[in-house]
């Protein structure tokens, strides 16, 4: 915990760098769920997606209750480069002015699950360079010329469950998530970790890209490597490590998805 750039604002205000609309019960379209964990599987000791050239640099939501769409973009991102090996930066405003009628609401909030299923109805989802961000809502100016990746739908990751988080991250790559980050506006740097952080309470949308476990006063401390919206001048370079396998700590299992995304349909936008 220390001092950073939201530290001096009022709960109220930090909302506005917020945005995720937790919906406990949800019926999404298409929805799936995923159980991939294996008993006799032995999952790497460590993760981090950003080595492997899977993660785009830390971006900066601003004044935007745009938080989902990051993570949206995010989650994207990786899979477009696990099936190409080519990393992309994709348009947050295209997701910000055009997935209304998906029930998100722009700068007002909205969850990753709709922004998926926008993208995949929508047959693609345009370039960062040729629909940049501007942190406001405007007319939906999406267009076929300048798409650059798409998904053929979602899945949604058991509830609560970090070791089936663990796993995905693993073998799938960066997960979008959703978090209580009611106190994250005091974070700094080290591992976040806080007794009455909610797991229900969901209140901002980020990208899980690792896990990992850091030795701390003689006691070793599980953490996982999150990537949040809020610019590189914000904790540990724009992530924040958040502590893992401490009861579903601020609700990092409670709402984890990632896009589905076949090499056929990449590779068909890309010829």
């Amino acid at each position: 915990m220390g001092i950073n750039k939201f530290a001096d604002m009022l709960p109220e205000e930090t909302k506005k760098v917020n945005g995720y609309r937790y919906e406990k019960k949800q019926s999404l379209l298409g929805k799936k769920n995923v159980m991939i964990m294996s008993a006799y599987h032995r999952l790497p000791e460590k993760v981090d997606w950003r080595t492997k050239g899977a993660v785009t640099p830390v971006k900066d939501q601003g004044e935007c209750g745009s938080c989902w769409a990051f993570s949206s973009t995010g989650a994207l991102e990786g899979q477009h480069y696990r099936r190409t090996g080519r990393l992309v930066s994709l348009s947050e405003q295209n997701l910000l002015d055009c997935s209304y009628t998906y029930g998100n609401a722009g700068c007002n909030g909205g969850l990753m699950d709709y922004a998926f299923d926008y993208i995949k109805e929508n047959g693609g989802i345009d370039s960062e360079s040729s629909y940049p961000y501007e942190a406001k809502e405007g007319p939906c100016r999406y267009s076929n010329r300048t798409r650059l990746s798409t998904d053929s739908g979602k899945v949604d990751l058991p509830e609560g469950d970090e070791m089936q988080l663990q796993e995905a991250l693993a073998n799938i790559g960066p997960i979008s998530v959703a978090v209580d980050a009611r106190y994250l506006s005091l974070y700094d740097r080290g591992i976040f970790t806080r007794a009455n952080c909610s797991s229900e309470e969901l209140d901002h949308g980020v990208l899980v890209v690792g896990y990992g476990t850091e030795e701390v006063r003689g006691k070793n401390l599980d953490y996982w490597i999150v990537k949040n919206s809020w610019g590189k001048d914000w904790g540990e370079n724009g992530y924040f490590r958040l502590a893992r396998n401490k009861k579903n700590m601020c609700g990092i299992a409670s709402a984890a998805s990632y896009p589905i995304v076949p090499k056929e349909m990449i590779m068909s936008l890309m010829d």
